[in-house]
């Protein structure tokens, strides 16, 4: 293992609303938590964004993070998807006049802009989307920043409900997960993954794995925090179920 090139994972936590989805996969999850949200938020924000700070603040106190310090990676497949399709379908009305709230709530990087106003965080903060990809991007994304400059960083990846006209069945189901990262493989580490990489052939998954990241993109993130739950793991594991095969190499303790 050429250790400076992995980066540990110090502490991972998903929120979901229903956590039968999990149990199948031997994982607990948290509930989305309002009282994390100020009422002024809380108002403006989704559920989107409701389990994106919760899965990254259970994340953050399992990890003793700082949270006002954390460089932070957003990864989402639909964003605010409900608020952003309220919007497109209010601009057929005629003399309809456009919500600044639902306006900035309707951006990509909203939850990662609420987090930073939750926190005080003035840390960089990157959101990205790629479709089936977005965990593995995601996960590429931290990886690279930490090898440019170390430290901690928080990823959450995260999609909510979508209304199910616009890409059945995408978006059926909802869930949040976030990991504190650190370039410091010498702390305390559930596990070392190596960079992202492309694998010519297919890690054989699940068939009920499949079928959940398919209503759950933010899902692609299951056999990764299962093999940390295994403990003493190594080998390859899988980041997405479609299309190109990516993935990373995991060492445990």
């Amino acid at each position: 293992m050429n250790a400076p090139n992995h980066i540990a994972i110090k502490a991972t936590a998903v929120c979901c609303q229903d956590a039968r989805l999990l149990s199948a996969f031997g994982l607990d999850s948290v509930m989305p938590d309002k009282t994390l949200l100020p009422a002024g938020l809380r108002r403006r924000s989704g559920l989107t964004t409701l389990m994106a700070v919760t899965a990254a603040m259970h994340a953050c106190q399992r990890a003793a993070a700082k949270t006002d310090q954390l460089v932070s990676v957003f990864a989402s497949v639909g964003g605010e998807i409900q608020v952003t399709d309220v919007l497109c379908r209010s601009l057929t009305t005629p003399d309809y006049l456009l919500s600044p709230t639902q306006f900035h709530n309707s951006v990509h990087n909203t939850t990662a802009g609420y987090w930073s106003i939750l926190t005080q965080c003035q840390q960089p903060a990157t959101a990205i989307a790629a479709i089936e990809d977005t965990f593995a991007m995601a996960l590429l994304e931290a990886w690279s920043q930490l090898q440019q400059q170390p430290g901690d960083l928080l990823l959450v990846c995260y999609d909510e409900l979508w209304p199910q006209y616009l890409a059945p069945p995408m978006g059926s189901n909802a869930l949040a997960c976030a990991m504190v990262l650190t370039s410091d493989i010498s702390t305390n580490h559930q596990g070392l993954i190596s960079r992202p990489e492309i694998r010519p052939e297919a890690i054989k998954l699940r068939q009920d794995l499949i079928e959940l990241t398919q209503s759950a993109p933010a899902a692609a993130c299951i056999p990764l925090l299962q093999a940390l739950n295994q403990g003493h793991h190594d080998g390859c594991v899988s980041l997405n179920t479609q299309g190109i095969n990516w993935s990373v190499q995991l060492n445990q303790p």
